[in-house]
């Protein structure tokens, strides 16, 4: 088994900035993604390695990967992390088959899960995540549909609107949860930041050209098939996003790309038992670090948006930061306390733009209220709203009481999509903070895995059989 001084899970900004660090101190790491290129989803490479895009995220992601790639960092991409022991311990399957390695110390930077708040249709063909539906644009230059609408809340609406016209698509509409408002409450924020800034027009001044109709202060309430198309039902919202009385408007679409923000990837700092707190305005449940990015467990660091959400561009600042810190951890000595605290600054200044943007991402308690009982909430097990709040009426206290009455976050998911909206289902059901119901205990696999895959070639005469004991 492979030991090194330092393990990053994650190749996306945070995780590949930490790693590049550490190395360049002088550490032996290695870094994991479960993707074939690092860069993460702001930094996403394209599936073919001879399709060539532009624009300042793409160019961000190739000066990443090729920095990467000259570093001393043994990179694992490909590899699906599946089990993390409290001895820092990381088990992997990549296209070579398992692997295992060590650790002195773990840095998690596994970055976030998308939100879906659900709504009636939610599951229909031709819905997808706002995120997905960069997956396609950025990697695969694909188009989600030939038409599309955009709904929800946070940066992914322009980003996704603004890519789907710059690939040729046609945006019927964007839908956003934010009033405008609440928008120019991120001028000042924004104007800070010249490189997202200009991003922004990059995205904006296309769907201003385009005309596109944007509903501010609206929310998707409903989509149903309609011939081959999708029939879209958009209405007038609350600041809570509950709906309210208002004129309802129904658009025909090939795809809706919809997202309510984003949660912390937690999963491996919790089933590491590193301490949590909840903050809505953080994303979800965080692991509680020290200022240098450690957790409650020694030698257990966190990185990135996983650590709240923050952005990109803090989140490179950050594992810069939090790198060094695991150098001086490793090597038991200070690094230069000019480059921490220029570090810790320049992180600290990208987080502003980043924390107004996870505000207006926050789940809305509204929101949640107005899912119709007969709504899916759990997509792998197909438990309803209606059937959690049957639970929480029968006795469940907490989501793993809820999880195993309902088999709510039992799928291959592992909670990961459902997880958030069914503690808040329960949160308001019962009248208490969501702390106090929890968060569904992480288990080993972290991801699904096939027998084939973890056994390979290994077939029954492979076994071997013991010779019989003497009588």
């Amino acid at each position: 088994m492979n030991h090194y001084d330092l393990i990053v899970l994650g190749a996306g900004p945070a995780g590949a900035s930490a790693a590049m660090m550490a190395a360049a101190k002088g550490l032996r790491v290695a870094l994991f993604d479960e993707n074939a290129a690092a860069g993460g989803q702001v930094y996403r490479a394209p599936i073919m390695s001879d399709v060539k895009m532009d624009g300042a995220e793409f160019r961000a992601g190739e000066t990443l990967r090729d920095a990467l790639s000259r570093s001393g960092v043994c990179t694992f991409l490909g590899h699906v992390v599946w089990a993390v022991t409290g001895d820092y311990r990381v088990d992997a399957l990549g296209p070579d088959g398992a692997i295992s390695c060590a650790t002195t110390a773990l840095l998690v930077a596994t970055g976030t899960t998308e939100r879906v708040v659900p709504f009636e249709g939610w599951t229909l063909p031709g819905v997808i995540g706002l995120a997905a539906a960069t997956i396609l644009l950025k990697s695969q230059r694909t188009l989600p549909g030939k038409t599309t609408l955009v709904a929800g809340c946070g940066p992914l609406l322009a980003a996704v609107a603004g890519n789907t016209l710059k690939a040729g698509g046609e945006v019927k509409a964007i839908v956003d949860i934010a009033s405008r408002g609440e928008w120019l409450d991120t001028a000042a924020a924004l104007l800070s930041r010249p490189a997202i800034f200009k991003q922004s027009l990059h995205y904006g001044l296309p769907i201003l050209r385009a005309r596109i109709p944007l509903y501010s202060r609206h929310t998707l309430v409903k989509v149903s098939i309609h011939g081959e198309q999708l029939l879209a039902e958009l209405a007038p919202c609350d600041a809570s996003a509950r709906p309210i009385v208002g004129p309802r408007k129904q658009i025909l679409v090939d795809c809706v790309a919809v997202g309510h923000g984003l949660t912390p990837s937690s999963d491996i700092t919790r089933l590491l038992h590193a301490k949590h707190h909840y903050s809505r305005e953080a994303g979800g449940w965080v692991a509680q670090t020290d200022e240098k990015g450690q957790t409650s467990r020694e030698r257990l660091f966190v990185a990135g948006d996983g650590a709240g959400i923050r952005g990109a561009a803090a989140a490179i600042e950050q594992g810069k930061r939090v790198g060094l810190a695991c150098v001086d951890i490793i090597r038991g000595n200070n690094a230069s306390e000019a480059e921490a605290d220029g570090l810790t600054r320049a992180w600290q200044h990208a987080a502003r733009f980043g924390q107004k943007m996870a505000a207006m991402m926050a789940l809305r308690e509204g929101h949640v209220k107005c899912i119709p009982p007969e709504t899916v909430v759990c997509r792998c097990e197909d438990v309803t709203r209606a059937e959690i709040e049957q639970a929480c009426e029968a006795g469940a206290r907490d989501v793993n009481q809820l999880k195993a009455w309902t088999r709510c976050g039992m799928g291959p998911c592992q909670g990961r999509t459902c997880g958030d909206i069914a503690a808040e289902l329960l949160a308001t059901k019962l009248g208490v903070s969501r702390e106090s119901v929890g968060i569904f205990s992480p288990r080993t696999p972290l991801r699904p895995l096939t027998i084939s895959d973890m056994t390979g070639d290994y077939d029954y005469s492979d076994i071997p059989i013991p010779k019989a004991a003497p009588l």
